[in-house]
């Protein structure tokens, strides 16, 4: 497995285990380059995991599986984007010429255990989670979050995802794109107020309009996985109560 020791390699190991699956390889990119390996070597079933921010920056919502290349991306994410569109591509050319079970499944925002908390590269629940605590700590009086707080974002639980995962490889699904979300959003000045509940800051909330929004909102359509038997199981505030309590900083 490669990056077995991040948000999402570790939680998907973590799956694995829980389900009793004993013969688990992982190994670091320094100690096996894995870029250039797979069809040459045999390997007939992979899961490419991808990003919700390969759909178009205005795409009708809920997002489907077929919104992919048919609008302008949002510019901010455009890079990561590509990349993330010409490894689904490639799965299915491989398929194509090959005869590979290669599929390509599109996570929606995550959060959990291994999450990244520096301020300067997070993202925003990870890093609402750590300010929050941080104004705790110091009995700060305002929170300040970025933006209006009107956008509406969907957020997984990584331990879900991982589950999702399994589940698909389980059943040797080898179909088109298909989206992994819980199906529901919220604002992100929700999102602000459920994280200082969790984590018992009394701040008060306020929003900085001169940073931008962003995307207005991104919702994966997820009716493709539902019909293939699988629901998220975890609560938002659950979610972010766990993440919490796994965070490096928790005390």
């Amino acid at each position: 497995m490669a990056g077995h020791r991040g948000l999402v390699g570790s939680a998907i190991w973590r799956e694995l285990q829980r389900q009793g699956f004993t013969r688990l390889i992982g190994r670091t990119h320094a100690e096996l380059d894995l870029l250039d390996a797979a069809r040459r070597h045999g390997v007939e079933k992979l899961l490419f995991l991808g990003s919700s921010c390969i759909y178009p920056k205005l795409a009708p919502q809920p997002i489907r599986e077929e919104s992919l290349l048919t609008g302008p991306l949002e510019p901010t994410n455009r890079p990561y984007a590509l990349a993330k569109i010409a490894g689904i591509e490639m799965c299915h050319a491989y398929n194509r010429q090959y005869g590979t079970k290669y599929m390509a499944a599109m996570p929606t925002n995550l959060y959990g255990p291994n999450d990244n908390y520096d301020l300067a590269t997070s993202h925003v629940l990870p890093a609402l989670l750590r300010k929050a605590h941080e104004a705790r700590n110091r009995g700060d009086a305002e929170l300040v979050v970025w933006g209006s707080g009107m956008p509406r974002r969907e957020f997984l639980y990584v331990d879900d995802l991982a589950d999702a995962c399994v589940h698909l490889m389980e059943r040797d699904y080898d179909g088109p794109l298909v989206n992994i979300g819980c199906g529901q959003d919220v604002t992100i000045r929700e999102l602000a107020e459920t994280v200082m509940d969790v984590v018992g800051c009394k701040a008060k909330i306020t929003f900085d309009t001169s940073k931008p929004d962003g995307t207005p909102r991104k919702l994966l359509d997820v009716s493709r996985l539902a019909a293939l038997g699988w629901r998220a199981r975890t609560a938002l505030r659950e979610g972010i109560a766990q993440a919490y309590a796994a965070a490096p900083f928790y005390s």
